[in-house]
């Protein structure tokens, strides 16, 4: 089980704004949150949100390099998925594999793809 993950942003304030409606829509809570940060928990795991150093926050980001690819969260339904896509159109947050969703990841595999703060990858995964 994984214990934790740790985001370096760019733009603390937005990422903590998203991740606050993201992962409250997901069943995590507030955990932490300090000047620099703030993290959410559900069950043992958690996610923290970090404000990036100056000298770092001018990197480009992209999933496709080495590195971390993308996070995928576990969603309640299908019908979960569907409103979280609706909420994320709402909010102008750019959905992935338009073409292909909700079915980008194969038949039987229900999810939404979609960017989130610092052009991360983000994936919500209905149940099979």
């Amino acid at each position: 089980m994984l214990h934790h993950v740790e985001l370096y942003a760019a733009d603390l304030d937005s990422a903590i704004e998203f991740y606050e409606w993201f992962l409250g829509e997901l069943g995590y809570e507030r955990y932490q949150r300090w000047e620099s940060g703030q993290s959410w928990k559900l069950g043992p795991t958690y996610l923290v949100v970090v404000e990036a150093p100056d000298e770092y926050r001018d990197n480009d980001f992209h999933r496709r390099t080495p590195g971390l690819n993308h996070l995928a969260f576990h969603a309640e339904s299908r019908a979960h998925v569907d409103e979280l896509t609706r909420q994320l159109r709402e909010r102008g947050v750019t959905i992935l594999y338009e073409d292909a969703h909700p079915y980008a990841g194969g038949d039987d595999h229900y999810a939404v793809y979609f960017e989130g703060p610092e052009r991360l990858k983000l994936e919500v995964v209905a149940p099979s």
